[in-house]
């Protein structure tokens, strides 16, 4: 794996335009004057979805082993690795499972996860106020698309509410939260990621089946918990996901695009444009619906 880059596009095929079918909706609704929408709600993943955040993660992680005087360093390829087990405390506990420890060092080790993830949680809050991580291409306009169609947006992810507030507010402004209807944060459920329970917490919180529903991801233990959820599920992966299996999802795209860095011409192809929208994203379950 190769240094890391921001702009980072998947090339392999896999990824660049996939679709496939999911299960019948409910009736549609209407959105505005004389147009019926099907999707009530987007609801993202946060990490490597709304931007890739993830190089933060690792630097932040790597400066509070430092300050609690333990010499690991987590590098890029073994970080990656890291990834597949969702949430932080989780993730250092499963490395710390790895190392050649006697038992009593490693419980000591496990004790000490609580204070270094606080430390990991402040050191990455300030590389995000610094405002070096910007959202992904196609984000901001995304929302606002939803937003101008009446789509309620709703956040599902295994970060904390901390992670989540310092990104959105450096990116998107002080009033940025107010802009999603729920915002369901690790600690909210007792599993995280792969299984479904946070995003069945966030259709609770909105009140809305599934099917009027659709889920935007980046990694396989997030499209296996959207679509174990029962979401029509969109993917665009980083470059920390690039590798992994998509196979299940219904659309699979580089990344959602804008007039002024539209997707590669394939993923266009598939789409009719340069860019992925709420009309696009309808019609996508509209047909899934049809097909069903």
């Amino acid at each position: 794996m190769g240094d890391w880059d921001a702009n980072y596009e998947p090339k392999d095929t896999r990824v660049i335009a996939m679709f496939r079918i999911t299960a019948p909706g409910q009736p549609a609704v209407r959105a505005e004057p004389g147009v019926y929408l099907m999707l009530r709600a987007l609801i993202f993943d946060v990490d490597g979805t709304l931007a890739d955040t993830e190089e933060a993660h690792r630097r932040a992680f790597n400066e509070a082993f430092q300050e609690h005087g333990l010499d690991w360093n987590w590098t890029k390829p073994l970080y990656a690795e890291l990834l597949r087990t969702t949430g932080g405390k989780e993730r250092i506990a499963a490395y710390v499972q790895t190392l050649a420890l006697q038992p009593e060092a490693r419980a000591a080790l496990l004790q000490r996860i609580p204070d270094l993830h606080r430390t990991k949680t402040a050191n990455y809050m300030r590389i995000i106020a610094s405002g070096e991580v910007a959202l992904r291409d196609g984000v901001e306009r995304l929302l606002d698309e939803a937003q101008a169609a009446g789509v309620a947006l709703a956040i599902a992810t295994t970060t904390t509410y901390d992670n989540i507030t310092a990104l959105l507010t450096t990116t998107l402004g002080a009033a940025a939260l107010e802009r999603f209807a729920v915002v369901g944060a690790g600690d909210d459920v007792a599993r995280k990621k792969p299984a479904p329970d946070i995003y069945l917490h966030v259709l609770g919180k909105l009140g809305l089946p599934a099917a009027d529903c659709a889920a935007v991801e980046d990694s396989a233990n997030g499209l296996a918990a959207a679509k174990a959820a029962g979401l029509f599920t969109i993917v665009t992966p980083s470059y920390w996901t690039r590798d992994e299996d998509f196979s299940a999802a219904d659309l699979v795209l580089p990344g959602l695009g804008s007039m002024a860095r539209p997707i590669n011409e394939q993923a266009a192809m598939l789409l009719g444009k340069g860019w992925l929208g709420i009309r696009e994203i309808e019609q996508r379950m509209r047909v899934a619906r049809q097909c069903a």
